[in-house]
């Protein structure tokens, strides 16, 4: 063989050798891509669609999860968990997509959120009360029954100024304020200085609800109380003023540095305070925060807790499958560690 067919075969087998090591690894990373969801798969091809589908489902790990958009709503006092915990249920099994949906009007919270559900605006509910007979019977006329499923453990944490010196409330007593029988904290103990009741408003969500039957033994709300629209809002405001009181879900009020949460009891001078002791003072607040009594919420020493439940339809269809897939997953081991990171007390 010539010198020139010599040259002219090394080149090709070059060229040929060049081309097959490019188009393996355009295969490998066209593969690597399809599998991890970042280009959309080849139309037509079933056997990769399955063993891509098998790969998501492999690293979600969430037993009949349904694939699809949800929309979903409710509780206010929820929202460290759509913040933290809901957000790592979608980076696992990015098929399940939820969509947090607004009421159409009025404020959001649990009674809206079940509202909706009923209303088939939401897939499953997230609801910080039990459902209500009524409600119950309402879905039922309408086809369905609806199920709760307890997931966390929560609180209800008594904010006051920082500069009001009280050692603790009994239930009684804080039902006698918020009904109008104690209006001045020197009857409690206190300073003489007139109570300024805070609270969001009947219709507003599950945690006022909660309040109305669990504290105030279902009694009305006296004509000293004054309605606010968000709990950030009563924050600020039992921040500037001295003799406020105001209640909410304990994550929402432990953990702030601009007021102090009531150690509580039900009985006088056997308070339990919804923080791990010791207290960390103002003055070293943000750089250390309070942090929930975990063991008290738990064991009911703490005399107002309650459960977050999963409101779930019972009709059969996808939503129902969505909801109690989405509630098992928050009791998996990891779901309950991500829920007392996010503030609130394992079930499990």
């Amino acid at each position: 063989m010539s010198q020139k067919n010599e040259t002219l075969s090394l080149f090709l087998a070059v060229v040929i050798t060049i081309g097959l090591i490019f188009g393996g690894l355009w295969f490998f990373m066209e593969r690597w891509a399809q599998l991890n969801g970042t280009v959309a798969k080849p139309s037509g091809s079933s056997n990769t669609d399955n063993s891509t589908k098998q790969f998501v489902n492999n690293r979600c790990n969430v037993p009949n999860l349904p694939q699809g958009t949800f929309n979903y709503g409710g509780s206010t006092s929820w929202a460290p968990i759509r913040k933290d915990v809901d957000s790592v249920l979608e980076s696992l099994c990015p098929q399940f997509t939820l969509r947090y949906t607004q009421p159409p009007s009025g404020q959001a919270g649990s009674a809206t959120g079940i509202r909706m559900l009923i209303d088939n605006q939401l897939a499953f509910s997230q609801s910080s009360r039990s459902v209500k007979a009524e409600e119950n019977a309402e879905a039922k006329q309408k086809g369905f029954s609806l199920k709760e499923i307890p997931v966390a453990i929560d609180g209800i944490a008594i904010a006051v100024n920082h500069n009001l010196n009280i050692p603790g409330l009994t239930v009684a007593q804080l039902k006698d304020i918020y009904t109008g029988k104690i209006t001045n904290w020197q009857q409690v103990g206190g300073p003489n200085l007139p109570i300024t009741v805070y609270s969001r408003s009947q219709e507003a969500g599950g945690t006022v609800e909660f309040f109305v039957e669990n504290v105030l033994n279902k009694e009305k709300f006296g004509a000293n109380v004054s309605y606010i629209g968000t709990t950030t809002e009563a924050v600020r405001k039992v921040a500037v003023n001295s003799g406020a009181i105001y209640y909410a879900s304990a994550p929402e009020v432990v953990p702030q540095c601009t007021i102090k949460s009531l150690p509580l009891g039900r009985t006088s001078g056997q308070f339990v305070p919804p923080y791990q002791e010791p207290f960390v003072p103002q003055s070293e607040c943000p750089s250390k925060r309070n942090q929930l009594n975990n063991q008290a919420f738990r064991s009911g020493d703490y005399a107002i807790t309650r459960n977050l439940f999963v409101i779930v339809k019972q009709n059969g269809q996808t939503d129902q499958q969505a909801g109690v897939a989405y509630a098992n997953w928050l009791l998996t081991p990891q779901s309950q560690e991500l829920i007392e990171k996010a503030g609130f007390v394992r079930i499990k």
